[in-house]
């Protein structure tokens, strides 16, 4: 046997016995502390987190930045006037291999308390998923009373406070165990992600000086794969849209004296929104398709390997007959275009005999790798005029009425790209393997996720790779009611964090 065949068989042997040790010394940790993580996690949910509730904001931010001073990581709070504060920790090791930095998001989704089983900032543990019967049974005591199918509900229990809890509980059981951190680490908690970022551009900017050394952005955000197998996200959708006001006479009028003569604007916004798909939900838009980037060979082999969800997806859903006719998995790999929202007159028992005079409807769309979101708005407005529309940016005019037949108002929004970092770059692959000691074989590594984040200033702007890891129970219901943690992933999650700051 050669020299080097041995050598990288011992380093092998080593490297899986290290794995092994972080693991098993985790799963200790955890069921002597599991209690108090718990807990932990409770006191941080407690707090209300919507971004425009800067005194609550700022609540969380305080608390946070104590929490990680007191695990000996030097700490500040990086503040724009009006705007939640970046919660910023940086931990320097002598001999560091690299630089990691941990991205996770504080702040969460408004929530209506009236379609909550209970309050949102009132966290309460429960024996299992609501939809499968669980019923509140207080947070425990003691490690034998928590079982992995628990679950903590609260706004933001899983999007996105659940990862700040496993990366302190991570240093805790490093500290604990008297472990080597490997890298440089960088904590950088953003308290405005749910509002759409809208400093975070300038934040990075101003602070270029603290991030220009990280090699490796970790976003840990956003739930594990459909199938409930863990993953590793290498891209995400970027995001954009526009609302279209259609219009008919310039007052609501009597459906009976005038309906079937005047123009509705419910069914001319209909008849446009339906010229913009195919019978199977494909973009019929001309060019809409044109610049997806096609993903790589090791890519496309990852693509292969994800199990595929339809089937299951189809009955958690009720759905029949999902869009397109190719898998969940490649669907995410196509930009989108849905419609969020319709309104025009009213419905129920609100209903009245009119012929209103506009429909109103909300489009998103979700873009892929290669799209750019002026360019996606463009072709849609240019469709628009294909379909024999007048496109105004305001209300229109009596004189602009009576020249145009058809006229839409278009008010576009705004967005960002997509973004997506190469699978073959050596620190990724290092990732990949150090990954997979904790979750094993059942590990996916995801081209793309469905949903979007501002990854396209971290790859594109500062140059730097970025993937997601995350930890969430694929039912979390992330951004809706009864928002919940599963207590099994809160646990891989501590798993996670403790393997990636000691690779």
């Amino acid at each position: 046997m050669r020299i080097s065949t041995l050598l990288s068989l011992v380093l092998l042997a080593t490297t899986l016995s290290y794995a092994q040790d972080i693991n098993q010394l985790t799963d200790e940790y955890i069921q002597e502390n599991g209690v108090q993580i718990i807990q932990d996690f409770k006191t941080l949910l407690e707090i209300p987190n919507v971004a425009y509730d800067l005194p609550s904001i700022n609540k969380n931010a305080d608390y946070i930045k104590s929490e990680l001073e007191k695990r000996g990581i030097e700490s500040k709070l990086l503040r724009m006037i009006g705007t939640p504060p970046i919660v910023y920790g940086y931990y320097p090791v002598k001999g560091a291999r690299r630089t990691l930095a941990f991205y996770v998001h504080y702040d969460g989704q408004p929530a209506d308390k009236t379609n909550w089983t209970n309050d949102p900032w009132d966290p309460k543990y429960y024996s299992k998923a609501l939809y499968e019967g669980g019923e509140e049974i207080g947070f425990p005591n003691s490690s034998e009373e928590i079982n992995e199918e628990h679950r903590i509900y609260a706004r933001s229990a899983g999007d996105d406070k659940a990862p700040i809890i496993t990366i302190l509980s991570a240093l805790d059981m490093i500290k604990a165990n008297k472990l080597k951190i490997s890298s440089n680490l960088v904590f950088f908690f953003e308290g405005q992600e749910e509002a759409g970022s809208m400093q975070l551009q300038q934040y990075l900017a101003d602070n270029r000086n603290l991030v220009d050394e990280i090699d490796l952005w970790l976003f840990c955000d956003g739930p594990i794969h459909q199938s409930k197998k863990p993953q590793l996200v290498f891209g995400v959708r970027g995001v954009t849209g526009m609302e279209i006001t259609t219009y008919g006479p310039n007052r609501p009028l009597h459906s009976g004296h005038y309906g079937n003569w005047a123009p509705v604007p419910g069914q001319l916004l209909s008849e446009l929104i339906a010229s913009m798909k195919d019978d199977e939900g494909n973009v019929v838009i001309k060019g809409f398709y044109d610049d997806v980037e096609p993903l790589s060979d090791l890519e496309k082999e990852a693509l292969a390997n994800i199990p595929l969800v339809d089937e299951d997806l189809k009955k958690e859903l009720g759905i029949n007959d999902p869009e397109g006719r190719e898998s969940y998995n490649e669907r995410l790999l196509r930009p989108s275009l849905t419609i969020k929202g319709l309104s025009s007159g009213n419905t129920g028992k609100l209903a009245r005999n009119v012929v209103p005079a506009t429909a109103i409807a909300s489009i998103g769309m979700r873009l892929v790798k290669g799209c750019d979101p002026e360019k996606q708005k463009d072709l849609v407005e240019a469709h628009i005029r294909s379909q024999g529309f007048h496109i105004v940016r305001e209300d229109p005019d009596h004189e602009t009425r009576m020249k145009y037949p058809k006229i839409a108002k278009v008010t576009r929004s705004g967005g960002y790209p997509a973004a997506r970092t190469s699978m073959d770059l050596p620190i990724i692959q290092d990732v990949i393997t150090r990954s997979r000691e904790v979750a094993g074989d059942d590990l996916i590594l995801l081209p793309t996720l469905g949903g979007s984040l501002p990854l396209y200033l971290f790859t594109d702007e500062l140059k730097k790779p970025a993937i997601i890891v995350p930890i969430a129970n694929h039912d979390n219901n992330q951004h809706a009611a009864d928002e919940n943690m599963r207590i099994g992933n809160l646990w891989y999650g501590i798993k996670l964090m403790s393997a990636l700051m000691t690779f």
